[in-house]
């Protein structure tokens, strides 16, 4: 960590007069959920390396409601001037503007996409009773025309998006059975009630590990260091399939550019450090350095590809 700080200080200095004025004051994240869950403590983590880079506070607002809209809608109508910045990702500007056609903001035109944290792929898991326990065998059941319920932690998830992509790709008879929460579809999982599901790494990891739920595919780019035995959806024949769960920061359009580079600076340095990797660890998410630029390219494309489908699941 003092290496890392050390790099900022050095390239904070070098910076223009402009930005060597900012942050003056203590800086606002946007959190649009509300304080305890993986997307407000991925934000904690991350405002703590911020804060330390800076000598500033960058401090926490929770602003719940409208299924993430209401913070995110806030943070696009802030002023661009550096003091408000908002935890963004796949389901607060992916998914909740698609299905709902009043969120009142558009996830690439309204904001600077400055840095992206990491992203947790879905397990796709079948319970042993099932009675294929590997991807092939599962796809031949599902083309053969069986009808087969699966679940997810409910209607939007990236783990019913990717189960609805696979079915309308193959014409395949899967049958969604939304839940509140990952808990309380993996309770029934693993009781084996129901037989399928599409879940968050986080959620189902330990199962397959205690050998409860048997996992048949990821959605990973790549399989995982530690479930090498795991295959990717994509190796599997659909690269089509990789999606994750992500997290990035982003703040209103227009964020004056030396900003957004040493903010970028600052959050890629800090992904090295032990308290990032163990919070992206705890979360099953893997890290990547991105420059604003990819960043707003990879934002870009995830909405032209998951967005229509994230349409249709929730009739927005």
């Amino acid at each position: 960590m003092t290496r890392i700080i050390a790099f900022l200080v050095a390239a904070l200095a070098s910076t223009t007069p402009a930005l060597a004025q900012w942050p003056e004051r203590p800086v606002k994240v946007i959190v649009p959920y509300g304080a305890g869950g993986a997307s407000d403590t991925m934000a904690r983590t991350f405002a703590e390396v911020l804060s330390t880079a800076f000598g500033k506070q960058f401090v926490i607002e929770n602003r719940p409601g409208g299924g993430s809209v209401t913070g995110s809608r806030e943070a696009a109508r802030s002023a661009p001037d550096g003091y408000t910045l908002a935890l963004t990702g796949m389901s607060t500007h992916v998914l909740a503007p698609a299905m709902n056609k009043n969120a009142g903001f558009d996830p690439v035109r309204d904001f600077t996409h400055i840095a992206y944290f990491g992203g947790a792929p879905n397990l796709f898991v079948v319970h042993p009773s099932f009675g294929s326990t590997n991807f092939r065998d599962f796809m031949r059941r599902a083309k053969a025309g069986e009808q087969i319920d699966y679940v997810s932690p409910g209607v939007g998830s990236v783990g019913n998006l990717v189960a609805e992509y696979l079915a309308a790709k193959e014409q395949l008879k899967l049958q969604h059975i939304p839940y509140k929460g990952g808990a309380e579809a993996l309770l029934d999982l693993v009781a084996g009630h129901v037989k399928v599901g599409m879940m968050s790494i986080s959620t189902a990891r330990e199962q397959v590990r205690a050998g409860k739920l048997v996992a048949i595919g990821i959605s990973s780019p790549q399989r995982l260091a530690d479930m090498p035995e795991v295959p990717t959806l994509a190796e599997l024949g659909y690269p089509d399939l990789t999606a994750t769960t992500w997290w990035a920061l982003s703040a209103p359009a227009g964020l004056p550019p030396a900003i957004v580079a040493a903010v970028n600076r600052a959050i890629n340095a800090g992904l090295s450090s032990p308290a990032v990797q163990k919070q992206l660890a705890q979360d099953g998410a893997e890290a990547r350095a991105m420059s604003p630029a990819e960043l707003s390219e990879f934002m870009r494309a995830e909405v032209e590809k998951w967005a229509p489908i994230a349409g249709r699941v929730g009739g927005g």
